[in-house]
């Protein structure tokens, strides 16, 4: 999970937050799923958020609607202590 704008950049690396297929509905986890264009129900992993080169981002498999990206904010907010 990142941002379109980032990895159009010049930027080499891009920060994401990891998609796993199990989740424990955490504050800092966001359910998504086929809605979101992925194959099965999976969890946005804000509280691991990890640095990737873009050329190890090799397919896009989905994105967020306006309603999940502010839940996505909240999970965010939470996993980084922001107000």
């Amino acid at each position: 999970m990142s941002r379109q704008i980032l990895i159009d950049s010049q930027f080499s690396t891009v920060v994401c937050a990891p998609v796993f297929t199990s989740g424990e509905g955490l504050s800092t986890q966001v359910a998504v799923g086929p809605d979101e264009g992925l194959k099965h129900p999976s969890w946005i992993m804000c509280d691991n958020l990890i640095s990737l080169r873009k050329t190890d981002l090799t397919q896009f498999l989905g994105s967020l609607a306006r309603p999940r990206l502010g839940e996505l904010d909240r999970a965010l907010k939470m996993a980084l202590e922001l107000s």
